[in-house]
């Protein structure tokens, strides 16, 4: 535990002090594409975090490859080369997107071809554990096929759900925290070794995410971009290929009885592992929600807008920092929710709390903006955001208006704004504009 928890904070320093060099490289670079129709920030913000996360993802498996313990893993195992060798692939692509945004099929291709070289190296889906049958051996084809689905489906589905500050890499990190508890317990816990490529890559997985985190929470100084969001995705996607296609439930039947019972002991987390839907349900529901809205209107699948749950969330009321947040707590809840339901399967407290808790999320999400009433006693006590605000006359909101219009000075083209962006014209105009908003 301990060399995982170094490799874990080598990843998370390297991409935390990486980040601010990249990001003055993003704005050098011209990284900063313009705001769109969909994007919910003011701001332009350079991309190409994902250059710091890559760096930190190569700096965590030279760190483990050094260690007594997690060397073993690199000897007897070929899949942190094949991991390196996909990420590479798919990095590559991620930085071109996020300079030239280069066509969406294209894309696609590079990750079917990055998913293909991890299955040439050994990273692959051999069999299937399914319950009452055993494990269900799979031809050489049916492994890469099945593979490569899965690998594009989770990519995908952590590029989607990426339209907040914070939202993708806090939800990618909650999701490798529970799959790192699930997969140290099958190796600490049972003794298979086969498991550990699976480990090392969710504690290097989480390293990354809180290396990039405190540069990413709102208001965001830099984006990760495709280059990390395809990044992250193959990383948990590789990570569950490893564990649910390449350990056999056979090894378990010692501690279960037998292998049908080991698979059926399993199951909680194999097969929502295997799609994936539980460790990642949030970021697949929007994925597939938007495959449907989009299909349904006659767009592209790939066509962009508004229509995520983030972007829901914002429209029900939520603020920006709130609504990462219940986002947030729903991938908690499933995810921890399925790892504690596979280790005791058979307790209805583990049902009861995950019900409980689910109601709790309801009511936050149907709860947008709730500002309590103050009494007047207390209105010198509590912060200024509950405190109850006087009404003012129109003829004094148009003065103070005015004043400021003429108090406030210009902003010159290369001067640090909001969200640490750089300023790309003067923003004098930004009271007219708030108030033509307003009168629309």
């Amino acid at each position: 535990m301990r060399e995982y928890l170094l490799t874990l904070c080598i990843t998370a320093a390297v991409t935390y002090l990486l980040t601010g060099p990249v990001r003055k490289f993003a704005i050098v670079a011209g990284a900063m594409p313009e705001i769109r129709a969909r994007d919910v920030h003011r701001e332009p913000t350079p991309r190409l975090g994902g250059i710091a996360m890559f760096f930190g993802l190569c700096a965590g498996l030279l760190v483990a490859d050094h260690l007594t313990n997690l060397s073993e893993v690199f000897e007897k195992s070929n899949e942190p080369r094949a991991l390196l060798s996909g990420a590479a692939l798919i990095w590559l692509i991620g930085v071109l997107d996020d300079k030239f945004e280069i066509d969406a099929l294209i894309k696609l291709g590079g990750q079917m071809i990055a998913a293909g070289v991890m299955v040439m190296q050994g990273l692959t889906i051999l069999w299937l554990p399914i319950p009452s049958v055993g494990s269900v051996a799979l031809t050489q084809w049916q492994g890469t096929l099945l593979t490569v689905a899965l690998v594009v489906i989770t990519i995908n589905a952590v590029n989607f759900v990426d339209g907040l500050d914070g939202l993708a890499a806090g939800m990618v990190c909650i999701a490798a925290a529970a799959f790192f508890l699930y997969a140290y317990r099958i190796w600490y816990s049972y003794g298979i070794e086969a498991a550990a490529p699976a480990t090392l890559f969710s504690a290097i997985l989480m390293g990354m995410c809180l290396g990039f985190l405190p540069h990413n929470m709102h208001p965001a100084r830099i984006f990760m971009g495709d280059s990390g969001s395809m990044l992250i995705g193959l990383v948990l996607a590789a990570g569950a290929i490893s564990i649910t296609g390449q350990i056999d439930p056979d090894a378990l039947k010692l501690f279960a009885g037998s292998e049908k019972a080991a698979v059926h002991q399993t199951v909680p987390v194999y097969i929502p592992l295997l799609l994936p839907l539980s460790i990642i349900a949030v970021p697949a529901a929007d994925l597939i929600s938007a495959i449907v809205r989009r299909t349904w209107r006659g767009q592209s699948p790939f066509a962009a807008d508004r229509g995520h749950l983030h972007h829901r969330l914002l429209e029900i009321g939520h603020s920006h920092s709130r609504a990462v947040w219940i986002m947030y707590f729903w991938s908690a809840l499933i995810a921890f929710g399925s790892l504690a339901y596979s280790v005791n399967s058979a307790s209805m407290w583990i049902v009861l709390g995950v019900v409980f808790l689910s109601a709790i999320g309801l009511v936050l999400l149907l709860l947008p903006r709730f500002t309590p009433r103050v009494p007047m006693w207390a209105q010198t006590i509590v912060p200024p955001r509950y405190r109850r605000r006087r009404p003012v006359a129109a003829e004094s909101v148009e003065a103070v208006e005015a004043v400021e219009v003429e108090q406030r000075t210009p902003v010159a083209v290369g001067v640090a704004g909001v969200n640490g962006a750089t300023a790309l014209r003067s923003r004098s105009h930004a009271p007219q504009r708030r108030k033509a908003e307003t009168s629309r």
